[in-house]
């Protein structure tokens, strides 16, 4: 195989990127290596590829973390469609994604959305890479609790899935929370600032002598959160909750 990589090849890793936490890209891990063979390149290729899809996180240069310090042009535009439509590329990478092993890389294609069904079908495909992204930009941890039992966690979109299609399956549209807050959150019972703040709704204020809204809720209040090691949230996403779902009145 030609060591240059095409277009199939880049959209599956940045994929993977996507997927596993910054800390385990390594040619070690279990899912670096499936990819390999199904490229029919190295483990080390791939981790290398991924590393060279770091360099272009916006999140991780603000952190000082840089990823690889060579990359082709080739990643810039796979990033940048990316960035330009997350909702189509995410979909078009799971499907390619998804298809068998058998079929050569560069005869991997994706079929136009026909109808309900198809339209769907594509809406749980690119749920699916959501939820994924942001479990993995998080490590698996509740944003304001730190809980890190991933069947109690949800990726919550700041922006709703109905008010902004192209960022549907951006996971800066995302934050990971569990399912209580996640809820509260989805009704604007609470919000988290463009600072990366807890604000929590007068609703829930007037009732803060009750024991479960106090030690559930109430505790947040004004908490300073960590940014993730990547894809931190949206500051523009966060003002848009803020003023638009929060119940702040």
């Amino acid at each position: 195989m030609a060591n240059n990589w095409t277009r199939a090849e880049t959209i599956l890793a940045f994929n993977l990127y996507c997927k596993i936490p910054f800390g385990r890209i390594d040619q070690r891990n279990p899912e670096i290596i499936a990819l390999a063979n199904r490229l029919g390149r190295t483990p080390g290729s791939v981790s290398y590829k991924l590393a060279n899809l770091a360099r272009l996180d916006p999140a991780l240069r603000k952190r000082n973390i840089a990823g690889a310090s060579h990359g082709s042009k080739m990643d810039e535009e796979v990033w940048n469609e990316f960035q330009g439509n997350w909702d189509a590329l995410a979909y078009e990478s799971e499907i390619l994604m998804s298809q068998p092993e058998s079929v050569p890389i560069e005869d991997l294609t994706v079929f136009p959305e026909g109808g309900m069904r198809e339209s769907l079908v594509k809406a749980r495909i690119n749920q699916r890479f959501f939820r994924a992204a942001v479990l993995a930009a998080y490590e698996s941890q509740c944003f304001i609790t730190g809980l890190a039992v991933p069947e109690l966690l949800n990726a919550s979109h700041i922006v709703p899935w109905k008010s902004d299609a192209k960022n549907r399956t951006n996971p800066r549209n995302g934050v990971c929370l569990n399912r209580l807050h996640d809820v509260a959150f989805d009704i604007g019972l609470l919000t988290i600032t463009p600072k990366l703040k807890v604000r929590l709704s007068p609703v829930i204020e007037k009732r803060s002598s009750e024991p479960a809204i106090r030690d559930f809720l109430m505790r947040y209040k004004d908490a300073p959160l960590r940014a993730p090691r990547r894809f931190a949230p949206d500051p523009e996403f966060l003002q848009y909750h803020n003023d638009v779902i929060f119940q702040g009145r």
